[in-house]
């Protein structure tokens, strides 16, 4: 039997939207990785789940740290980083500092009839020629935050906290549905940038198990 949640996950992947630029100059390239979805809720909720340590520990991740203007912030197990601006409740904007690379991370909140919107846009500088980018392209980012807005809807719309082993709910077979989903639709980005498009399907196969804990195709 189907339950509420899992009816949520099986239609997550088209409620996501989804956009990728890239910009290359010499040896650097620039990528900006967009990802939105509307919510039902008010402007003040969903402002209070993205900023609000309680709240963030119970869709995205544990979240420590000084989380105002100039303060820094640590994700369990995950990237650290400053607040650089925020305009309560409208956005923020992070760096994101991971694995020795640091990144920019904005979230945008707006009203949208009934709902509200949230986009998060996820900039990045770095080498053109890079090795990571060619094996797993944007799905190695974008499916992350595809995990992490469907942590946000099954917390906003069913009331379901992060799960204890997020490693096993990535497991189950909706989610593993889910995840192929998203990692396809990154490729799809891709492909639109420019990317070829047996290149973009094989790093969309890589992304795919890796997140799922298989080997690659």
């Amino acid at each position: 039997m189907t339950g509420p949640s899992d009816k949520i996950i099986a239609s997550q992947a088209e409620e996501v939207r989804r956009d990728l630029a890239v910009d290359r100059e010499g040896n650097r390239q620039h990528t900006v990785q967009t990802i939105s979805q509307s919510y039902p809720t008010t402007l003040e909720d969903l402002w209070e789940a993205c900023t609000q340590p309680d709240r963030l520990g119970r869709w995205f991740a544990p979240v420590s740290g000084d989380l105002r203007l100039g303060g820094r912030y640590q994700v369990e197990d995950n990237a650290s980083g400053e607040v650089v601006a925020c305009d309560p409740p409208r956005s923020f904007t992070v760096t994101w500092e991971f694995a020795g690379e640091s990144s920019q991370v904005a979230v945008h909140l707006a009203p949208e009839g009934d709902r509200v919107r949230l986009t998060l846009e996820h900039q990045h500088t770095g080498d053109a020629d890079s090795a990571f980018w060619a094996r797993f392209g944007p799905g190695a980012t974008g499916v992350g935050w595809d995990l992490a807005l469907l942590g946000l809807v099954l917390h906003l719309v069913a009331g379901e906290d992060r799960p204890d082993d997020p490693d096993a709910f990535a497991r189950t077979a909706p989610v593993r549905r889910f995840i192929r989903a998203a990692s396809e639709r990154w490729g799809e980005a891709s492909v639109r940038t420019g990317t070829p498009r047996e290149d973009a399907a094989a790093a969309a196969d890589r992304t795919t198990a890796f997140y799922l804990g298989e080997e690659p195709a």
